[in-house]
């Protein structure tokens, strides 16, 4: 869809998503409405590096045909580095040190920015979305895996290296199932859509009675068992469905007072695709929040809230960080904005 003026047309970006199963990309304008949408399949990790380069670039370049864009912001699921030019690592992509920036940059003629996803998440949900206001908060993000990112008086805590934020790493049982990243007992193996997935085919197997609706619901092969058709059905009130987010969200719950306990936020935003499953999985992991706090009874609690910009929060992310670069606080944050507020208050 063309826009209707030149002026307009200032100051546009393209956001790009990678994750798992979808490369997702957007045309952001300055206020963080995307314009228009492209997509196309992820390259598994047996694909070269180039062949996800090229995936990125088809998709920007159909958008630009029409968009003149000043930069591209590039979210991806792995570590990247300080700089933002390089992903160290990418569990689900074949990235091994891939300078992304200056690939991509000379490819397409215009300034790329490449961030973490969860971090590109974090700050579009600071400037626009649940974290407004907030200058403090740790942002977790439920999918195939666990991605998360912190924010900090205001602005985004990358660590020394630039690959802070990876709580779904965090060894949360001992031996425990092993992870893709070669550990084991790791939190995004209790907590995460995997997590759902592999939990509901357990029960189901194991031919529970609470497990009848769901195994009549995939014709009594628990291997067509996905993580939407527990939500779907948990929504339903399906008893081994509830049974299971209860058991996700209790993990989810113990993680986050874990993080309470290192960062003390004001607020955790849970984003992600299982996120969607709301109360059924945010209650019980509040509940296991509270059960689980350091010092619980003699000290502030953070509040625990859905996301709200959804699917989109990744790409218009990256669109925010690539037109900053670098990226500025998020307004009014700081520690004299806090001051502010807590005078307002009484």
């Amino acid at each position: 869809m063309a826009l209707r003026s030149r002026g307009r047309r200032r100051g546009l970006v393209i956001g790009v998503d990678i994750g798992g199963t979808k490369v997702a990309a957007g045309v952001v304008n300055p206020a963080g409405r995307v314009l228009a949408r492209g997509r196309a399949h992820t390259p598994n990790r047996s694909k070269s590096p180039k062949v996800v380069e090229d995936t990125i670039a088809g998709v920007v370049d159909e958008l630009r045909r029409e968009y003149p864009v000043t930069a591209v912001g590039v979210g991806a699921a792995g570590f990247v580095d300080r700089d933002r030019s390089s992903v160290l690592f990418a569990p689900h992509l074949s990235w091994r040190g891939e300078p992304l920036r200056t690939a991509l940059s000379a490819r397409l003629g215009l300034p790329v920015a490449v961030e973490n996803d969860a971090n590109a998440s974090a700050w579009a949900e600071m400037r626009l979305g649940a974290g407004r206001g907030s200058s403090d908060a740790v942002v977790v993000n439920l999918g195939t895996g666990i991605g998360g990112a912190v924010v900090l008086d205001g602005a985004l805590y990358r660590g020394r290296h630039g690959i802070a934020g990876e709580f779904g790493h965090m060894v949360a049982v001992p031996d425990g199932h092993r992870c893709e990243c070669g550990n084991r007992g790791c939190w995004e193996q209790y907590a995460s859509g995997n997590a759902v997935t592999r939990e509901a085919r357990e029960l189901a197997a194991a031919d529970s009675p609470v497990a009848r609706g769901l195994l009549q619901a995939v014709g009594g092969d628990p291997s067509r068992i996905t993580g939407p058709l527990v939500a779907e059905l948990a929504a339903e009130g399906d008893r081994a469905c509830v049974e299971v987010l209860e058991d996700v969200g209790r993990w989810l719950g113990k993680g986050l007072a874990d993080l309470a306990a290192a960062f003390d936020p004001e607020v955790f935003v849970i984003g992600g695709g299982v996120s969607e499953c709301g109360d059924l999985l945010l209650g019980p992991a509040r509940t296991a929040y509270r059960r689980n706090l350091t010092g619980r009874g003699y000290r502030p609690e953070a509040r625990i809230v859905r996301a709200e910009l959804g699917n989109e929060a990744g790409l218009v992310g990256a669109a925010l960080l690539a037109r900053e670069d670098p990226p500025q606080r998020i307004r009014g944050a700081g520690r004299g904005s806090r001051r502010i507020t807590r005078r307002r208050a009484r």
